[in-house]
C-alpha cells in the first residue's frame, strides 16, 4: 500500500496540533505561575481565618459583658469591621504601603485599585500574589485592631464616638505606625522584626485601648472607696469560650498567612511549623492561667484561662516560625503568667478594662517582641525596644489626642442612668436576652 495519498490528510491532522504545542510553549509553566497561584491562595484562605475572628471577638465579648450590654457589643463590633474595610481601601492600604516613601508616612486619599477582571499571566505581578488577596488579608488584620479597643472600653462608652475612633485608628493610625515595618519604613530598615504582628497589630490596639480607658474612666460601682475591686461578672462564659476556640482557630490564618508565600516546598512546610509552634503556645498560656489561678486563688478561674490561651497567641506572634515546640511552649506560657499578674495590676491603678484586652494585647505583645532576640540571630534587644517605644509613644499619644478631643466635643461616655440601665437599652432600644429581663 502507497502511504502517499495519505500525506495531504496527516499535514491537515498535525496543523492545528503544531499550533496548539506552539502556544503551549509560549505560555507560562507551572514554575513560573504557581508561586503566584499558591500566595494568592494563601492569602484567601489565611483572609477568611482571620476574618472569623471578628466572630471571635464578638462573641468573646459578648460573653464576657453583662446581659444588659450585650446588643451594644454586637453592633460595634459589627460595625467596626465595616468602617475599616471602607477606611482600609480608601486610605490605608495605600498609606500603609506606599511603595517609595520617606519612611514615616506614606501617601494619603489613594483608593486601593484591584487587578483588572479576568487579569492573565503576562498581566499579572507573578513575583508575588494579586492585590485583591494582599488588600484583604492585611484588611482584617487591622480590623483585628479596632476589636482590641471594643472590649476594653466596653459597657460606658456611647457608639458613635467609638466608631469615629475607630474610623480614624483604622484610616490613619495603624496604617502610618504599619507603614514603619511592614511598609519597609524606618523600623524595617533599622532591623525590628516582627512576623506576624506582636506589637504591629497587638499593642497597637492594647495602646489605643489603654488610652480611651484612662480617659474614659472605670464604670460605675467597679472599684469603692477604699480600694476594693468589685466583681462583674459576664452574662456567658459559655458564649466567650466559643469566642476564644474561634479566635484560636483564626490565628493560624493570622500567623500562617503572615508566610507571605506558598509557592516552594520550604513555604509550605515552614506555614505547617507556624501552625504547630501557634497552637503550642495558645495551650501553654492556658495550662499556666489555669495552674496559677488554682495556686493564687485557690480555684482555677475560667476568664483567666482563656485570657490566657489569647496571651499565649499574641506572644508568639512576633516569631511564629523560628522557635522548637519547646521554645513555643514556654514564650506562650510566660504569656499566662503575664495575664495573670497585670488582670490586678490594672484595678489596683483603677484602669478598667472589661475583657482582659490591655494585659492580652499590650503587655503579651510586648513581651512576645522581646522574645524574638531568642531565636532569631538577626534582631537585636535595642532594636527591638526600640519598636516597641515607637509604637507605643505614637498610638498613645495619637489615640490620647483624639479621645480628648472626642470627650470634649461630643462626649465619649454615657450618662449614669444610661450605664445602669444598660446600653443595650438606652443606646440601641433593644436587647440580646429580651424574656430575661422581663415578669
Amino acid at each position: 500500500m502507497k502511504l502517499t495519498k495519505y500525506l495531504p490528510l496527516a499535514a491537515l491532522l498535525l496543523v492545528p496540533t503544531m499550533g496548539l504545542a506552539q502556544d503551549e510553549a509560549a505560555a507560562p509553566g507551572f514554575d513560573e505561575i504557581g508561586p503566584y497561584i499558591m500566595t494568592t491562595l494563601l492569602f484567601c484562605m489565611a483572609g477568611f481565618l482571620v476574618f472569623f475572628m471578628a466572630c471571635g471577638f464578638a462573641m468573646l465579648e459578648g460573653g464576657l459583658v453583662r446581659s444588659k450590654n450585650v446588643t451594644m457589643q454586637m453592633t460595634k463590633n459589627i460595625s467596626l469591621y465595616s468602617v475599616a474595610a471602607i477606611m482600609y481601601w480608601l486610605i490605608g492600604f495605600n498609606l500603609m504601603y506606599p511603595g517609595e516613601f520617606n519612611g514615616y508616612v506614606g501617601s494619603f486619599f489613594v483608593p486601593t485599585v484591584l487587578d483588572p477582571v479576568g487579569v492573565s499571566a503576562e498581566e499579572a505581578a507573578l513575583d508575588y500574589a494579586s492585590i485583591g488577596s494582599d488588600f484583604f488579608f492585611q484588611l482584617v488584620f487591622v480590623a483585628a485592631t479596632a476589636s482590641i479597643v471594643s472590649g476594653a472600653l466596653a459597657e460606658r462608652i456611647k457608639l458613635w464616638p467609638f466608631l469615629i475612633f475607630v474610623v480614624l485608628l483604622t484610616g490613619v493610625m495603624y496604617p502610618i505606625s504599619g507603614s514603619w515595618q511592614w511598609g519597609g519604613g524606618w523600623l524595617s530598615e533599622m532591623g525590628f522584626s516582627d512576623f506576624a504582628g506582636s506589637t504591629v497589630v497587638h499593642s497597637v490596639g492594647g495602646w489605643a485601648a489603654l488610652a480611651g480607658a484612662i480617659v474614659l474612666g472605670a464604670r460605675k460601682g467597679k472599684y469603692g472607696p477604699d480600694g476594693q475591686v468589685n466583681p462583674m461578672p459576664g452574662s456567658n462564659l459559655a458564649l466567650a469560650t466559643l469566642g476564644t476556640f474561634i479566635l484560636w482557630l483564626g490565628w493560624f490564618g493570622f500567623n500562617g498567612g503572615s508566610q507571605l508565600a506558598m509557592g516552594t516546598v520550604g513555604d509550605v512546610s515552614d506555614v505547617s511549623r507556624i501552625f504547630a509552634n501557634t497552637n503550642m503556645a495558645a495551650a501553654a498560656g492556658t495550662i499556666t492561667a489555669l495552674v496559677l489561678t488554682q495556686i493564687v486563688y485557690g480555684k482555677p478561674d475560667l476568664t483567666m484561662c482563656l485570657n490566657g490561651a489569647l496571651a499565649g497567641l499574641v506572644s508568639i506572634t512576633a516569631e511564629p516560625l523560628a522557635p522548637t515546640l519547646f521554645g513555643a511552649l514556654w514564650i506562650g506560657a510566660i504569656g499566662g503568667v503575664i495575664v495573670v499578674f497585670t488582670v490586678p495590676l490594672l484595678d489596683k491603678l483603677k484602669i478598667d478594662d472589661v475583657v482582659g484586652a490591655i494585659p492580652v494585647h499590650l503587655f503579651a505583645g510586648i513581651w512576645g517582641t522581646i522574645a524574638v532576640v531568642f531565636y532569631n540571630g538577626d534582631a537585636s534587644l535595642m532594636t527591638q525596644l526600640t519598636g516597641i517605644v515607637a509604637y507605643g509613644v505614637f498610638t498613645f499619644a495619637a489615640s490620647l489626642i483624639v479621645w480628648f478631643i472626642l470627650k470634649a466635643t461630643m462626649g465619649i461616655r454615657v450618662d449614669e442612668e444610661s450605664e445602669v440601665t444598660g446600653l443595650d437599652v438606652s443606646e440601641l432600644g433593644m436587647e440580646a436576652y429580651p424574656e430575661f429581663s422581663k415578669g
